[in-house]
């Protein structure tokens, strides 16, 4: 299975994201993201096993028991990639819960034995792939309110020719 730990958008946060990629999309050719698949990725774990999976889901139960919601602070838009074929997303501030958050998880897999994609930790909700975005063509963010993360899921990243398609397999709700 292909996977990933994110955090879950709360509605209201999901809806001005939709907002944001729905004024963008006038403005950029690139596949908009639909906003049910919107979340922030903590850890990508890849291709893993059923036994993998279940590390994966007690690593991440010990990683946010007794945590209260993350709040999620829109700061920006930003691109991976070139130009001609970029990953547009709305960036998050990497406040020190969920910086606290990213990295007890990853200590967490790391300690049971789960591979995961050790790159930076760069919080955002990706909005588009493949877009194309000229020179200084992304305009300010507009006022987007900050909200909690109501829990934090491991998905299943199933690839279509249409894109991926995320499953929520196991979740923790915060202060639960």
């Amino acid at each position: 299975m292909r996977a990933f730990i994110g955090l879950e958008l709360p509605p209201s946060l999901k809806d001005a994201a939709a907002g944001v990629s729905a004024d963008l999309a006038r403005l950029l050719h690139g596949r908009f993201l639909s906003s049910d698949g919107y979340h922030l990725t903590l850890a990508f774990l890849g291709e893993g096993d059923a036994s993998q999976v279940e590390l994966a889901c007690r690593a991440l139960d010990r990683s946010v028991a007794g945590r209260e919601p993350v709040e999620l602070v829109p700061e920006g838009l930003g691109t991976f990639g070139r130009p001609i074929d970029a990953t547009l997303w709305l960036g998050v501030a990497d406040t020190p819960e969920l910086s606290d958050l990213a990295s007890d998880l990853c200590a967490e897999l790391r300690a049971s034995g789960v591979p995961f994609d050790e790159t930076s930790f760069v919080p955002h909700v990706t909005i588009a792939r493949r877009a194309r975005i000229l020179r200084d063509a992304l305009p300010p963010l507009p006022s987007v309110p900050s909200a909690p993360a109501p829990r934090a899921t491991l998905f299943e990243s199933v690839l279509t020719p249409e894109g991926a398609v995320y499953r929520p397999v196991y979740s923790v709700d915060f202060g639960g």
